[in-house]
């Protein structure tokens, strides 16, 4: 089961093997909620995530699925309140500040009654370029990606894509401005 997560195909998230890969992550994000200490923070995140650049500086507690699927850019900047549910492969560029309570979400359920009722799930990646801004609780949804230089309005929730260079805001986030 944990196979098909990894490749976009539908699986159980209730899956045995699954559930024990959330539980070992989560002593991790425990670990690093509960220390205040800067360096021993940036070690614990380093060991959580599947890499991560110099400079991450997290704002306050984080939420984290798996770890290993997220890839975080260089001197990027959190609120507090961070939730990465990362059934899907989340990849955050450079120098990306997002404010508190920002959900990257991979995780998709089917809108068929019957699978639903059963159990199923998909994941599709989510990706934040470089330079990019996320407002306190913006949503980025699963598959979506915002562009390069882009700044996305505090409440906005990202479905699908936005370009390089935009201002966006709404539900869904549309552009409204330029960045260039």
């Amino acid at each position: 089961m944990r196979q098909r997560m990894l490749t976009g195909r539908p699986f159980r998230p209730d899956d045995r093997a699954i559930r024990a890969d959330r539980a070992k992550t989560q002593e991790k994000v425990a670990a690093v909620n509960a220390t205040a200490d800067e360096s021993e923070r940036s070690e614990l995140l380093s060991a959580l995530f599947g890499s991560m650049g110099e400079g991450f500086d997290l704002g306050g507690p984080i939420h984290v699925e798996f770890g290993e699927r997220v890839r975080i850019g260089a001197r990027c900047a959190t609120g507090p309140g961070l939730v990465i549910q990362d059934h899907g492969e989340v990849v955050v560029g450079d120098d990306v500040r997002m404010g508190a309570h920002v959900q990257l979400l991979t995780l998709t359920l089917p809108v068929q009654a019957g699978p639903r009722a059963q159990g199923w799930a998909a994941a599709s990646p989510v990706a934040i370029g470089n330079n990019v801004q996320l407002g306190a609780g913006v949503i980025v949804t699963p598959g979506s990606r915002v562009g390069d230089n882009t700044v996305v309005g505090a409440g906005s929730v990202v479905i699908g894509n936005l370009p390089d260079n935009v201002i966006a805001v709404g539900n869904p986030a549309k552009p409204i401005g330029s960045t260039a």
